[in-house]
């Protein structure tokens, strides 16, 4: 009895968490330029599926399609760039053994009390002194550093019996190889974990695309909804509502195949 009464709960949550979205769908698919309908008249007669065609196709001023390009462009690049960037860091805290290391780290790791737009002023002075305003360069190049990705990582590598290196450099092989070819195959719950916080984080960043980029073509998906909305002089809520589903559909897919790695990371991150 306990435990239905625990799962039915559960599905209660769910169910109440899940009803915007739900409402969100039910009115993208009204006709173009209607009202937000009530309760009783949510679910449509006749649904408006072609507002997503009009979303996706239809708007030549408005290149949605290329907004979505640009977002899947640059997150998986920060996505890959960061694994690797912060994979080669933790490997050298938490294998390698040199002068200052520990303190290097500490300093490193203290960069997490600094919030994001803390350092978005010197990040957008720096990217205009290097010309890579309005390119791909600008929504790429930083974010492939992360002092989480690299806490995270070094606890995971830690984790790795060393004896594993010691066995490998018998055989041979160099700090790279072991790197590669040892480390990166155990370590697949906390890349997996990192991978996840980035890709929601970069997916969904607004300002930092709003304050790099000028032009429509280099807009993500995140700012070309904003300028989506007000293309219209008033809120066509049936067509920003499709919008919306649309930037809405890759998380949610990324979210059902990772959420058991969110549960892991915080794990790795506490237990050495």
């Amino acid at each position: 009895m306990k435990k239905l009464l625990s799962y039915l709960t559960m599905t209660a949550l769910a169910l109440f968490l899940m009803a915007p979205f739900v409402w969100m769908i039910f009115v993208s698919l009204q006709p173009s330029k209607a009202p937000i309908p009530s309760l009783g008249q949510l679910v449509p007669e006749k649904p408006a599926w072609s507002n997503y065609r009009l979303v996706l196709v239809e708007q030549p001023d408005l290149p949605v399609l290329r907004f979505f390009f640009n977002s899947a462009f640059v997150t998986c690049s920060v996505v890959i760039g960061q694994l690797l960037i912060s994979s080669l860091a933790a490997y050298g805290f938490a294998r390698m053994k040199f002068a200052g290391r520990d303190l290097i780290f500490y300093v490193f790791l203290g960069s997490l009390m600094f919030s994001g737009p803390v350092t978005q002023l010197p990040v957008y002075l720096l990217v205009k002194s290097l010309g890579w305003l309005d390119t791909y360069a600008a929504l790429i190049v930083p974010g492939v550093s992360s002092a989480f990705s690299v806490f995270l990582l070094r606890q995971a590598f830690q984790s790795i019996p060393g004896e594993l290196d010691e066995a490998a450099r018998l055989d041979g092989a160099g700090d790279f190889r072991i790197y590669w070819k040892v480390v990166m195959p155990l370590s697949g719950a906390a890349l997996a974990t990192c991978s996840a916080f980035s890709f929601f984080a970069v997916w969904t960043d607004f300002f930092w695309p709003l304050l790099s980029t000028n032009s429509t073509t280099m807009r993500t998906l995140e700012v070309g909804l904003s300028v989506f909305k007000s293309s219209y002089g008033t809120t066509n809520w049936p067509l920003e509502m499709a919008a919306t589903v649309l930037v809405m559909i890759p998380l949610l897919v990324a979210f059902l195949f990772s959420q058991r790695y969110f549960t892991k990371g915080i794990m790795i991150g506490s237990i050495k």
